[in-house]
């Protein structure tokens, strides 16, 4: 598709999470004039007690949820070492501002990662092999849902993303309970960052890793696995497939690991216990 102008649409509008820019269409062998709504990718810096940390691509929607989540997920600090999450809009670009207890500002710095994270990227930045196949510990027992309520959760989930039913192009992340209702979704256009921003909104909601699983509309590769399990998360389900990685990081951890979750199809890959 070409755009039908020679300006720039997506520099005059990218404030949300949604841009839409004219473009030409082929449809019923013709060509259309019309606008299409496209996913906006912002690169937003975290910051940690001001000093800058990571630049990520983002889609600039609940990213205060996405600061708290990464910085637990990639275990830079428990929950109640943060101190502050906000979004400064100041310079015209988007910075995540984090304050962490300064017990916990030295391992920050330590780890401190001053490069651009893609949108694909998991470990962009990582120094060494250790700091990137992080193991956590073991997730607790226990936890069991049904094949049924399963694909219940997947019907919802496909009502639940209206960014990416708009847009086409966006992940999203969902917390079900182990019955099947769906709690809260996130979207975004990096997978990282859809769990980050799911696991930022259970934590600064109060709510507990322990009653339900995570289901993700993306592949389970071994960072996803992580955090998981890294927050105690008991199941992560895939709707793609799973890395080798990622399978094994699941079995070690005590996590079940579900891919090419489908209305007519699962693939339990490990700890099948607890999906009956």
């Amino acid at each position: 598709m070409t755009a039908t102008t020679g300006t720039d649409p997506v520099a005059a509008n990218h404030d949300g999470p949604v841009v839409r820019l004219p473009v030409r269409r082929w449809r019923a062998g013709a060509w259309l004039a019309t606008l299409d709504s496209i996913a906006a990718e912002t690169p937003v810096s975290l910051t940690y007690n001001s000093i800058p940390h990571v630049v990520m691509m983002a889609t600039p929607r609940d990213l205060e949820d996405m600061g708290v989540g990464f910085t637990v997920s990639e275990a830079l600090a428990e929950y109640g070492e943060i101190r502050e999450v906000a979004v400064d809009r100041a310079s015209g670009e988007y910075e995540l501002r984090l304050s962490v207890t300064g017990a916990r500002l030295g391992e920050v710095l330590q780890r401190r990662r001053n490069l651009t994270g893609r949108t694909g990227c998991g470990v962009c930045g990582a120094e060494t092999i250790a700091d990137a196949i992080r193991r956590p510990a073991p997730v607790a027992s226990g936890g069991e849902t049904t094949r049924e309520q399963l694909v219940q959760a997947l019907r919802r989930l496909r009502e639940l993303q209206p960014l990416g039913a708009e847009v086409g192009s966006l992940h999203a992340a969902a917390w079900v309970q182990w019955h099947g209702e769906v709690r809260q979704v996130r979207e975004d256009v990096g997978r990282h960052n859809a769990l980050d921003k799911l696991i930022g909104a259970k934590l600064r909601a109060g709510e507990s890793f322990s009653d339900g699983y995570a289901l993700v509309t993306s592949r389970a590769s071994y960072e996803m696995v992580q955090k998981a399990a890294t927050l105690g998360i008991r199941m992560l389900v895939a709707v793609s497939a799973p890395t080798a990685l990622g399978v094994q990081l699941a079995a070690e951890c005590g996590l079940t690991l579900v891919g090419f979750a489908r209305e007519e199809q699962q693939v339990l890959y490990t700890h099948p216990e607890r999906l009956r």
